[in-house]
């Protein structure tokens, strides 16, 4: 079959679109169609680049009351069934106990993880994991989509905000030199990084490259990669997209002749088993990149599945598999890069927690309040932050009420870690916390000491 120039171009367009994956689905449109440059002013770094954040979204609404329950509180009881041993019960059996060493929490009930999270446990009590508990929006959405809108784009309440917080905070900091310093692990960019043309989509380090429905689709094909880089010459967004991207394609052929022409295999460290599935693979993924000294300095890993409404399984079953998945692949990754813990600052956080009470389908239904986790060899962990409300005084009469800000955990990763005092640029009408409105205020969840925060007023 032959092949027109036409089709050639189009197909060189359309494999490179595919290759740069969330690098140009997340650039900003202008009204006349054509792609808008980021305006906003760049500031020096204020601190040292080298952090890495990673940022582990739990998509569906994760109950935190059965990740980090308060196994002893008559209200939990009654509301998630009774007895544990009952089969149709949600209360958490043999809770993994720990101790808040905070006087806001412990008052009304004890505390513990749910059995399948053992490895959290482990980073809990060596120091390296803190809970914030009853976190999340200060907004009454019920709703998958916009709460995660409202969190990703960093302005609760509003979902037509035109960048994520990530983007936002991106920009505040300034370019970077690095050949990789921002990547999606797995299929598709988050909203936190929506508008900004530097991020990379990779599920695997080895099959990133040019795609599309030709035969010139080779990596390695010089006739395909010079009429792409001759249609990305000049500047602006979309154009910076793709030479960023295939950059990228560039530098990993190249470590791929050093490895006499094959494919990058990947060992963790000694002792590091990583369990089966999607998230082991994001996070192994990471752990290769960051390795390969490639400049990561932002990722994001999506892990779904967390919509419980039915059959939960608390105790064995759906729901025990998924926190057994999450918490052993975060602790492998963790000791997979022992000469990186310092410069880790991992955050895991869902769009909302669940209802306290169990539902007809035995599940739980959306709620309000959850949990944060903070993960990193400076992290003041083996602590819960924030303040416990209480299962007395629901939000709604139905809800874990929120007393801690997301944006209250986020900021004081920036402010002390990131090098970003902006917060009120990052998370547009962040004030300071006050009574009867959540807002920022510093936990002490990282040993830093702070920049001077700029909020809104």
């Amino acid at each position: 079959m032959s092949v027109s120039r036409r089709q050639f171009v189009a197909g060189c367009s359309t494999a490179i679109a595919a290759m740069a994956g969330g690098r140009l689905g997340n650039l900003v449109f202008a009204a006349d169609g054509g792609p808008q440059q980021n305006t906003t002013t760049h500031l020096p770094l204020m601190v040292t680049p080298d952090q890495i954040f990673v940022m582990v979204f739990l998509r569906g609404g994760c109950d935190a009351l059965s990740l980090v329950t308060p196994y002893d509180d008559g209200v939990y009881v009654n509301k998630r069934g009774g007895d544990p041993s009952k089969w149709d019960s949600l209360v958490v059996k043999d809770p993994l106990t720990i101790d808040p060493r905070n006087a806001a929490f412990g008052a009304t009930s004890s505390f513990g993880l749910h059995p399948k999270a053992a490895p959290f446990k482990e980073l809990y009590d060596a120091g390296k994991l803190a809970i914030v508990h009853a976190c999340g929006l200060d907004d009454s959405t019920r709703s998958h989509f916009d709460a995660m809108d409202f969190i990703e784009r960093g302005t609760p309440g509003d979902k037509t905000t035109g960048q994520g917080w990530l983007s936002r905070h991106l920009s505040v900091i300034g370019e970077s030199a690095s050949l990789l310093p921002t990547i999606s692990a797995g299929s598709n960019a988050p909203a936190s990084l929506l508008g900004y043309n530097e991020s990379v989509v990779m599920s695997d380090i080895n099959n990133y490259g040019l795609s599309g429905p030709y035969r010139y689709n080779s990596s390695t094909n010089p006739a395909m990669l010079n009429v792409i880089n001759d249609l990305y010459q000049g500047s602006g967004a979309f154009v910076d997209a793709g030479k960023r991207a295939l950059e990228v394609i560039n530098a990993i052929q190249d470590l791929k002749n050093q490895n006499g022409g094959k494919n990058l295999s990947y060992t963790p460290d000694a002792g590091v088993l990583y369990p089966n599935g999607g998230l082991a693979g994001s996070l192994k993924l990471l752990a290769q990149v960051i390795k390969l000294n490639m400049g990561l300095r932002i990722a994001t890993v999506d892990f779904g599945g967390w919509d419980t409404h039915d059959n939960q399984g608390t105790n064995g079953g759906y729901y025990s598999n998924q926190v057994a998945t999450l918490t052993s692949a975060l602790h492998a990754f963790y000791n997979d890069l022992p000469a990186y813990r310092d410069r880790l600052n991992i955050v895991v956080m869902s769009e909302f927690g669940r209802r306290l009470g169990r539902n007809g389908g035995i599940g739980t239904d959306h709620g309000h309040g959850g949990a944060m986790f903070v993960l990193g060899g400076k992290v003041n962990g083996g602590k819960m932050y924030g303040s416990w409300p209480g299962l007395q005084n629901l939000d709604q009469n139905q809800d874990l009420r929120t007393t801690t800000d997301y944006r209250a955990v986020l900021g004081e990763l920036l402010a002390s870690r990131m090098g970003n005092n902006k917060l009120s640029t990052v998370f547009p009408g962040l004030k300071a916390d006050a009574a009867g409105k959540l807002g920022y205020k510093r936990l002490g969840i990282v040993s830093d000491s702070e920049l001077a925060v700029e909020l809104a007023v």
